[in-house]
């Protein structure tokens, strides 16, 4: 049963005061004409599988040793080292261009879609209009992904009603979402599309441009598994996933790391199995988050980079 439960029809968006609002707005705040977007929008249906879905992300609901189960195993890693072999020339050009490592870029790929195997079967436009006009905890943010999601389809010339993707409309190998899609995807085989379903080449520079302009640091370390000398660290904890600690504060607190910068880093507990590995993550960890803003995703995207490179 959906957490929210609404008695308008799934057929009925058009009909309804608050979409008829977001459309003016929308035709306000941007060129997009008013008969285009209320008859995309007549084609959309709500989803409540989707609502179903987004409420219990994995991210919130598992530990580390859970969530790290799903990411780091057996056929992800061959898969991805296979991806690299196949890819080589692509992956070197796209490191030099961008400076981030060929197994940080594939393991992006394999976390998202298992390398382009599993891109997501839910309609993004009918997606999109669920989670904007049927979700009130994030409706702001998905209102504006779903404009964002009509100019997509209408500067890349697809159809919104025949896209598919995962339950919050992230698209492609990937999984970008539109808005993403829009700002940072680029088109690396120069055929003057940027298609993050079927050319590789666009999916790899398209990765590394995102983490490029998120302040990826070239030649800089991700993360690093620690020993603190005592519990004092645990003040040093915080849900904020921005680097904000000195390398002193970690030192007053028993934690030393090999590597020497004086930027900032963040401190991370995460449990695995019985036991409470304690992390600490540099500036290219909090670039992993802005992919997608959680520590179990950054560090599953570092721990399968480290896999592929061994």
């Amino acid at each position: 049963m959906s957490l929210f439960v609404n008695a308008v029809s799934a057929s009925t968006y058009l009909e309804r005061p608050e979409v008829s609002l977001w459309v003016e707005q929308t035709v306000a705040e941007t060129d997009l004409d008013r008969d285009y977007v209320r008859s995309q929008l007549s084609l959309a249906t709500r989803l409540d599988k989707v609502i179903e879905r987004i409420s219990r992300p994995a991210e919130k609901t598992l530990n580390w040793g859970e969530y790290r189960k799903i990411f780091i195993q057996p056929r992800r890693i061959e898969s991805g080292r296979a991806f690299l072999a196949e890819h080589a020339d692509l992956l070197k050009q796209a490191e030099e261009q961008y400076g981030v490592p060929a197994e940080i870029i594939t393991a992006i790929i394999g976390v998202e879609s298992f390398y382009g195997q599993h891109k997501g079967k839910d309609e993004a436009l009918s997606s999109l209009a669920t989670l904007a006009f049927d979700y009130p905890p994030r409706a702001k943010f998905f209102k504006r992904e779903l404009q964002e999601f009509l100019l997509l389809a209408r500067e890349e010339g697809f159809e919104p009603a025949s896209i598919r993707g995962s339950y919050a409309a992230a698209m492609g190998m990937p999984q970008f979402i539109s808005s993403s899609y829009r700002h940072y995807a680029v088109d690396f085989d120069g055929d003057g599309q940027r298609d993050l379903w079927n050319s590789i080449a666009d999916v790899i520079g398209s990765v590394a441009n995102y983490l490029n302009v998120h302040g990826w640091v070239a030649g800089g370390s991700v993360a690093e598994l620690v020993k603190p000398g005592n519990d004092s660290y645990r003040t040093l904890l915080s849900k904020k996933l921005k680097p904000a600690l000195k390398r002193k504060q970690l030192r007053q607190a028993g934690i030393t790391t090999s590597v020497r910068s004086e930027n900032e880093k963040t401190l991370m507990e995460l449990q695995k199995g019985d036991n409470k590995e304690v992390w600490v993550g540099f500036q290219n960890f909090f670039v992993i988050t802005r992919y997608n803003h959680s520590r179990l995703y950054a560090m599953a995207v570092y721990e399968l980079s480290n896999a592929l490179g061994s």
